[in-house]
């Protein structure tokens, strides 16, 4: 009843894990885009920023739209929303490329929508590459094409994703973002719950002195197992929705392989129901756990080492990483979803998932059994 009678957990029980997913998904649908404005300060007037400028332009991705004297206005632009970013040549361009000396190109991107930074960024350096190796062949001498070609590029490659064979941020990031998500509206539903019992005590207590209650063993284990069923129904369906459903509806690299993926995913959501119950005995207040949960949101992406490479995240942050749920099962539902791993390949996060699931179970208990109620 706690649950449909309050709105709040309402929307992070049933609005937030169906519409985030939704949202979030179409904002990195396109998984690319073109044509992003970008805004020119040129101080060096020369022959090879203008030519820079013009491979620049020619790009799919960019396109040169505002000429500015100096970095604030370029960066007014970018202020206004009719630039993304912006491409500076200091006034010692020409003079260090002459001189065959190392030359430098300034860009600085809008980091507010991933897709317009990689954009500019990949952009920019492709045009440096480019550039760099016909000054290089034109220093080398007057040899043929063929020579420049290996001068330039003694080893050829082709640089072919595997996986990711969009090289776009949704097949990049998506994934982790739907498991995290789970994690997270269990997080504030449970806590609200939590937050809103708490005052409801505190005002009663208020109003009349009632006596404490003792809680049996029995009793304790009945309310926990009654608290987490109820969230286990419910969160099985947005989790088939969110990590099933919505991959599909918008095109995402999915190669999971239904059995492995359920009994992957089993763990990691009876994990952070049990999670959710311990970690509920620290809200006081209802509105507080919105702001703990939506700030570390970001956080736990990160030190999950899927936006952010797992080698160069340091120990100490890496040991925090390892009390969330969140942390090995994006990692699990990474390689399933993006690489069609099996169960076996997962193995020791899905091993991990299981001793979290049994520690927090154990916390979740004791905390239920310790905290006593007044009775009205």
């Amino acid at each position: 009843m706690a649950i449909v009678k309050d709105e709040g957990v309402l929307l992070f029980f049933v609005f937030l894990p169906i519409a985030y997913p939704l949202l979030y998904s179409w904002i990195y649908n396109n998984e690319v885009v073109r044509d992003v404005p970008v805004a020119v300060v040129d101080n060096s007037h020369s022959s090879p920023s203008r030519e820079f400028i013009k491979k620049m332009d020619s790009t799919p991705d960019v396109s040169i739209a505002y000429y500015c004297k100096s970095l604030p206005e370029a960066q007014e632009l970018i202020g206004q929303g009719k630039a993304y970013g912006i491409l500076y040549f200091p006034s010692d361009f020409a003079l260090k490329t002459g001189r065959m000396e190392q030359a430098h190109v300034g860009v600085y991107c809008d980091m507010s929508y991933m897709l317009t930074y990689k954009a500019i960024l990949q952009s920019a350096t492709t045009v440096s590459g480019v550039m760099g190796a016909e000054i290089q062949a034109r220093l080398s001498g007057p040899y043929t094409h063929r020579d420049e070609e290996i001068g330039t590029k003694p080893v050829d490659f082709d640089d072919v994703a595997i996986f990711n064979v969009t090289g776009g941020y949704g097949n990049f990031i998506i994934p982790g973002v739907l498991v995290l998500i789970i994690q997270q509206a269990l997080l504030l539903g449970v806590g609200m719950i939590a937050g809103t019992r708490r005052e409801r005590h505190r005002m009663r207590e208020r109003e009349a002195d009632t006596a404490i209650e003792p809680r049996t063993l029995w009793g304790s284990t009945s309310i926990l197992l009654g608290r987490s069923l109820a969230y286990l129904m419910i969160f099985s369906v947005m989790l088939a929705w969110i990590t099933l459903i919505v991959p599909r509806l918008f095109g995402f690299v999915s190669l999971v392989h239904g059995y492995d993926l359920l009994m992957f995913l089993l763990p990691y959501l009876l994990a952070c129901i049990a999670f959710a119950i311990t970690a509920s005995t620290l809200v006081r207040y209802r509105e507080s756990v919105i702001l703990v949960v939506v700030f570390t949101s970001v956080p736990l992406l990160f030190i999950s080492g899927v936006s952010w490479p797992q080698s160069n995240i340091p120990s100490v942050w890496q040991g925090v990483s390892w009390m969330f749920p969140s942390t090995f099962a994006i990692r699990g539902f990474v390689r399933m979803s993006s690489m069609g791993a099996l169960l076996e390949d997962v193995r020791p996060e899905y091993i991990v998932l299981w001793i979290q699931t049994i520690i927090y179970t154990i916390t979740a208990f004791i905390v239920t059994h310790l905290i006593q109620y007044r009775r009205a």
